[in-house]
């Protein structure tokens, strides 16, 4: 089996993190492999921020737990977040950033740092409490958070999980 193989299948998300930070060139690597991602039509429409400073992570994770209510909401308690975002009125923006995600994910893998999904910002982007959080982080106001990345150095091994699904060939 090839490198490439072997990465995307081992690749899991975590969920427990170690307050160790990620290198500026780590980070810049993996949002690299993020720009990379195909887009629709190649229009490139996303805009991609970097949170390291777990104050600034803390503060979207309390304003998105009072909206969602939920309480003691943190991301899992990353040491970074890249938060692709996407002209709200992209036909693809939100497939785009999914497949740069993806990228994001797996580059972050080759490195040995641990990442998880996190979605809730979609509905709420707008909502009072978090407009102005994502505005101080420079994401433009016509854009759309589908999605984010939360990183850090995972706190204990990953165990490799059995996955499920049904593969059909029609010949």
């Amino acid at each position: 089996m090839n490198d490439l193989i072997q990465l995307i299948l081992s690749r899991r998300s975590i969920r427990k993190f170690k307050q160790t930070p990620i290198s500026k060139k780590d980070l810049e690597l993996i949002v690299e492999a993020g720009l990379a991602a195909p887009s629709g039509k190649n229009q490139q429409t996303w805009k991609f921020t970097v949170i390291t400073s777990t104050l600034e992570i803390q503060k979207l994770a309390d304003a998105i737990g009072k909206v969602l209510s939920r309480e003691n909401y943190n991301f899992y308690k990353p040491t970074a977040l890249i938060i692709p975002s996407n002209l709200k009125e992209s036909p693809w923006g939100r497939d785009d950033n999914a497949c740069a995600l993806q990228n994001i994910f797996l580059a972050a893998h080759s490195l040995q740092i641990g990442s998880v999904w996190i979605n809730q910002l979609k509905d709420i982007c707008d909502h009072e409490l978090i407009r102005p959080i994502l505005d101080s982080f420079e994401i433009p106001k016509n854009h759309v958070v589908y999605g984010l990345a939360a990183l850090g150095y995972p706190e204990t091994e990953v165990k490799q999980i059995e996955r499920k699904g049904l593969i059909h060939f029609v010949e």
